[in-house]
């Protein structure tokens, strides 16, 4: 049975969420990025080819829902979404912490490339303010968001039968 039904409705309902309610929640002088949290919940569980379609198609959502430059949260979502499932595909499978570390580590890849694509394009960003004033804030509410968002997508996207649990080198 193919999960892409489910995943495109979660990736869906994130982005929704994520322009509708979590954009105005500013605690700590941070924001909580559920659609980030969401995608790596599914590279995790899926893969980097999933991670990085969920990304790239939730990424260019996101752009049309807030006006923003069309493609640039897809790219920078895309290469997330793939980051994650090659950790998930090599070491972070079944480990209890893969999800929590993967959440910090790819918050702050995240925001550095997303400063830089942004800087590159020619678009007025403040560097203190993106990645000094509310990285560790979003860190953190990334991290809370993440064992509830990461526990739903491993109940909705349930592991496969057949499914190797690990890479096999060949040579």
């Amino acid at each position: 049975m193919s999960d892409a039904p489910a995943i495109a409705v979660l990736v869906f309902l994130a982005a929704l969420f994520q322009v509708t309610i979590f954009t105005t929640l500013e605690l700590f002088g941070g924001t909580a990025d559920l659609l980030l949290v969401a995608l790596i919940g599914i590279a995790l569980l899926r893969g980097s080819v999933a991670g990085a379609l969920a990304g790239f198609f939730g990424g260019l959502l996101l752009d049309v829902l807030t006006l923003d430059t069309l493609g640039v949260t897809a790219l920078v979502l895309a290469l997330a979404g793939f980051w994650t499932g090659r950790y998930g595909e090599t070491t972070g499978r079944g480990r209890a912490r893969a999800p929590l570390a993967a959440v910090v580590v790819v918050t702050i890849l995240v925001a550095v490339f997303g400063y830089g694509l942004h800087f590159l394009i020619g678009e007025e960003v403040s560097a203190r303010r993106a990645l000094l004033e509310t990285l560790l804030p979003s860190i953190g509410l990334n991290l809370l968001l993440a064992v509830p968002v990461v526990a739903f997508c491993r109940r909705l996207l349930r592991p496969f039968e057949g499914r190797t649990a690990e890479v096999q080198l060949l040579g």
